[in-house]
Order: structure tokens, then C-alpha cells, then sequence
């Protein structure tokens, strides 16, 4: 692959040139020159684009895209493609397929179903049998191939001695144990974050104390046993608080929080739209400050869209009965940018690679390119024409939204929309 990507702002920390408009000329995959104006050596292809940006490739810790077995959700291809159109060079993908992805063949299966694309899928296996709680599945076996953690998802492990376990089993050869922050007992029959806004819509609430119980449990099982623990999707204003003393203390936790738990509150709800019906729930303001501070001061690692394709008979039903879960790859860059500013976004989306293994390629001469192209100015109504997944259920729909992605050039793939 050679190019000369035109007058691009780098927005790269790690690059000498980082906030600078530069030429980047790149062959064979690999950069080459940055300079302020570079004449194309060949017949390279040039790559001109409006108020052009550049940064280093974003990763997502959390999505799901249904193949095996939910194809008429999403499948991996279709997914990926989602992923590289919305500025993702890399996604770890969820094992809530059918059959879940609990064994070596599962993830062999996946990994083959993602060869040759832009964007880098990393399968996540089950952490336990069928995603059942019950037995823990072949952890081993699935790392050797090439499962990146271990996660039943939106799944929590009631069983405190079998997350004592794998903690201590996956800190033999250094993997990642998800643990999914929901104690169930508690939860009951709640279908949104109980408060006021529950009281007034009639509806059964989930209370932040469900999802901070579970974390002080993790917590003291993780100072017992040692190893690497990661909690996905924190909602509340004491999760924040109890995992920055965990930190404080030298424990191996990471955790995340998904992009539209800092942007909507349960106040969203009151006209029973099922595309917010997530979980964790919309909480209040006062958590969502908070969350948005734990992110600037480190206590949480990173941002994931949770993206979750279902079809429409999923979400077109009374909000009891409705399925939790949006899309969110489409509108993770433009509703993070409505925010943060741009060199905050760009961190967000790309500072959870080192949990998961992934390299972190600067924009620097030397190294391969695996970089993201947008335009962090445009404003714009997040509406189904802006959706490539085959699911629609947007909990953004509608939104005004602020940057537009161009696409990603990454594995010697230029992916551009």
C-alpha cells in the first residue's frame, strides 16, 4: 500500500509531530516521510480530505455483532465494516453468540470469519461454560487461540469462589477477567436506575447499589487472589470512588464506562423509548459528573460504545419485556466530542490498547500506519442514514452530534467511507 495522505493535522501525543499539519507519505504500510509539503514520488495514491485529521487507530473494549448464530443482528464482516466506517481499528468482540464462544474452536472460528479487514477483531471468550455461572470454560486453551479476555456478558458471576478461581487460573499465563458489575439478588424485577424518574414512571427500579455491592465483592476476591481483573461498564458515582481506592491501593483493576452513560441520564425515559433501555441503567446527572471526572483523572480507562445490534422484534415491545442494549460504534466519536475536546477524545478512544495487548503505533517515520481520518468540526443529526449496522436500535438517533469520521487505514487497508 503506498499514499500520500495530504495536509492532515496529527493529533498524536506520542508524535513529534502532534498538532501540526503535515504531509504523511507511507509505503509499503509503512510511514516513510512527514513533512509540511511532500510531492508524490509515484503514482501513489493521494489522500485529500476537508479539515483533515490524523491520529493513532481507536479501539473498542466492548461489542457485539451476533455471528454465530444472531446473523439477522449483525455478522462479523458486516460488523467490522461498521467498525472501520466509524473509526475503530481494532474491537474486541463479545462472546453472546449462538453457540457462545466458550472453547478454542469458537474463537478460531471468529478470528478466520475477521481475516483480511481493516479493523482487528479480538474475540473475547466466555469466562464460563454457555455463559451459564456454573463451570469455568477452556480459558486456557482459548488465549493460546488468541482470545484476548474472558467475559460473560452483561452476565455477572453470582458465585464468588468461581471468580476467585479464574482470577487465580487466568493469572497463570496473564489474562484478563471481566467481571460484570450487577448484583442480581438486588436487581430483581428493575428495568431502569431506581429514583425519582422510576417512581414516576411506574417502573421497577435497578439501584446503584446493585452494581456497587458486586464491585466490592470483585474488589476484595481480586487483593485476595492477585491477577488482572477489569469491570466493564460502570455507571455510578460510588463505582468511581471505590475502584480509585482500589487503584490507590496497587490492585490490577481496569474498568470502562460505556459512552452513553455519560451522555444521557434516566430522565431520557419518559416517554418509554426502549432504544434507552440499557444496562447498566441511565443513572443521574450527579453520576454521570462523575463518571466524566474519573475519566479525566485516570480512575477509568477507557470508553467503549458497548455497541449491541438486536432486531427490531427485540426492541418494539412494552419496555419490561424489551432487550437491553444499543448500537454505538456509528455515534461513539461524535457524541464523545460533544463532551470533550478533540485531544481528549482521540485519548479516550485509544488509551485502552495496552490493557488488551494491543501495539500503539505513534504517527512517527518508521512505523507501520494504523491510523483513524476524521473531520472533528462537523455538526450533524445522528439519523439512520448515518447507521451501517443491520440493527437500528440507536439510543443516538436523533442527537446532535459533532465530528464526522472519514474511516481508517490500518493492516495495509485503506478504509475509507
Amino acid at each position: 500500500m503506498n499514499i500520500l495522505i495530504k495536509s492532515a493535522t496529527i493529533i498524536d501525543p506520542q508524535s513529534e509531530f502532534h498538532n501540526t499539519t503535515q504531509d504523511i507519505l507511507v509505503e509499503n504500510g509503512v510511514i516513510t516521510k512527514i513533512e509540511s509539503n511532500l510531492t508524490n514520488p509515484g503514482n501513489y495514491q493521494e489522500i485529500t480530505l476537508d479539515n483533515l485529521h490524523v491520529s493513532q487507530g481507536w479501539f473498542d473494549s466492548s461489542v457485539c455483532f451476533g455471528e454465530p448464530g444472531f446473523e439477522e443482528r449483525d455478522t462479523i464482516e458486516n460488523g467490522l465494516k461498521t467498525a472501520a466506517a466509524s473509526g475503530f481499528t481494532a474491537v474486541a468482540m463479545n462472546a453472546n453468540t449462538n453457540p457462545v464462544i466458550d472453547c478454542n474452536a469458537d474463537v478460531t472460528f471468529a478470528k478466520a470469519k475477521a481475516a483480511n479487514q481493516a479493523t482487528s477483531l479480538l474475540p473475547v471468550g466466555a469466562l464460563t461454560v454457555e455463559s451459564k455461572g456454573v463451570d469455568l470454560a477452556e480459558l486456557f486453551d482459548m488465549n493460546t487461540a488468541g482470545a484476548v479476555a474472558f467475559y460473560d456478558y452483561k452476565k455477572s458471576i453470582s458465585n464468588p469462589n468461581l471468580m476467585k478461581i479464574a482470577l487465580q487460573y487466568a493469572s497463570n499465563f496473564n489474562g484478563l477477567v471481566f467481571s460484570f458489575p450487577q448484583e442480581n439478588k438486588v436487581v430483581g424485577h428493575g428495568v431502569m436506575n431506581e429514583h425519582i424518574i422510576s417512581t414516576k414512571l411506574g417502573l421497577k427500579g435497578i439501584p446503584a447499589l446493585a452494581e456497587e455491592l458486586q464491585i466490592v465483592r470483585d474488589l476484595f476476591l481480586l487483593e485476595y487472589t492477585g491477577g488482572k481483573l477489569h469491570i466493564p461498564t460502570i455507571s455510578t458515582q460510588k463505582s468511581v470512588e471505590l475502584i480509585r481506592e482500589a487503584k490507590a491501593k496497587g490492585l490490577d483493576v481496569t474498568c470502562s464506562v460505556a459512552i452513553h452513560n455519560l451522555y444521557f441520564t434516566d430522565e431520557a425515559l419518559t416517554d418509554f423509548n426502549t432504544h434507552f433501555k440499557v444496562l447498566p441503567p441511565l443513572r443521574t446527572q450527579t453520576d454521570c459528573d462523575a463518571l466524566k471526572a474519573g475519566l479525566v483523572d485516570g480512575t477509568i480507562d477507557m470508553v467503549t460504545s458497548d455497541h449491541n445490534p438486536l432486531d427490531v422484534e427485540h426492541k418494539k415491545v412494552e419496555f419490561d419485556h424489551a432487550a437491553y442494549g444499543t448500537i454505538g460504534l456509528e455515534s461513539a466519536f461524535g457524541a464523545l466530542q460533544t463532551l470533550f475536546n478533540t485531544e481528549q477524545t482521540v485519548k479516550l478512544l485509544t488509551q485502552g490498547k495496552g490493557r488488551f495487548g494491543i501495539s500503539e503505533h505513534s504517527i512517527s517515520v518508521g512505523n507501520p500506519l494504523d491510523a483513524t481520518l476524521f473531520n472533528p468540526n462537523t455538526e450533524y443529526v445522528f439519523s439512520k442514514a448515518d447507521m451501517v449496522s443491520k440493527s437500528n436500535n440507536a439510543i443516538f438517533e436523533n442527537e446532535t452530534l459533532k465530528g464526522q469520521v472519514y474511516g481508517i487505514i490500518a493492516n495495509n487497508i485503506i478504509a475509507l467511507k
